[in-house]
């Protein structure tokens, strides 16, 4: 406890009413690179507490839209552009979901999907390696073209070719490690900008999922 109060970021989330010091890992992703804008629509996986929530509605204002996705109940966010989903990002039918709920193709992917950690290195690395997969999977079937997304990741064997996998879907990408990450933390984020239009003509199973080439969102309903 004496360590965490002794944390800048845990003592500025306390002071700014963030639910979590993570706040201030997505407003440095998105002050430097852009990632989210005004008006946007934003998907958060694993969104509790909802530290994330509360910065990406921040970002979009009121005429953005933000859905929050976790297995575990979140406490509501009290504005009217803040949707919450109580879901397993392994349903079959979450992409279906979360177009639905977003009421068309979202703007940016956010992930911050972490594994019960156990302390085992390899067993760790291995499972948050699985729910880094299963997001960039979901991101591919609910970004429109040109859209961004921030995944978490873990340093380890698997995570290379897990980041150049991804990497193809995007105009630009790379690992990131915004400045609020613990310096010990083997956390890592990887950072793609520009959804490629061929992932999006690829996508399984969804319909009107082919937005107009200059990247706006069409509205879609999927049943």
């Amino acid at each position: 406890m004496q360590e965490r109060k002794r944390d800048q970021y845990y003592r500025l989330a306390k002071i700014k009413g963030y639910r979590s010091r993570a706040a201030y890992k997505l407003k440095q992703a998105s002050k430097t690179y852009n990632l989210i804008r005004e008006g946007q629509r934003v998907v958060d996986l694993g969104a509790s507490p909802g530290g994330w929530l509360q910065v990406a509605r921040e970002i979009v204002g009121p005429e953005g839209l933000v859905l929050g996705l976790d297995i575990k109940p979140i406490s509501p966010i009290p504005f009217p552009n803040v949707h919450l989903i109580e879901a397993d990002i392994y349903d079959p039918e979450i992409e279906k979901k979360i177009l639905n709920e977003l009421r068309g193709f979202a703007d940016v992917l956010l992930s911050d999907l972490s594994p019960q950690i156990i302390g085992a290195w390899d067993v760790d690395h291995a499972r948050q390696i699985d729910l880094a997969r299963r997001a960039i999977a979901i991101a591919k079937n609910v970004l429109r073209p040109r859209g961004n997304a921030l995944i978490k990741m873990f340093h380890g064997p698997e995570l290379k070719g897990l980041q150049e996998e991804a990497g193809k879907m995007f105009f630009r990408s790379r690992l990131y490690k915004p400045q609020a990450s613990r310096p010990e933390s083997s956390e890592i984020y990887f950072l793609g900008l520009g959804l490629r239009n061929w992932v999006a003509k690829e996508r399984e199973g969804m319909e009107g999922q082919a937005e107009d080439e200059d990247g706006k969102n069409r509205d879609v309903t999927v049943e």
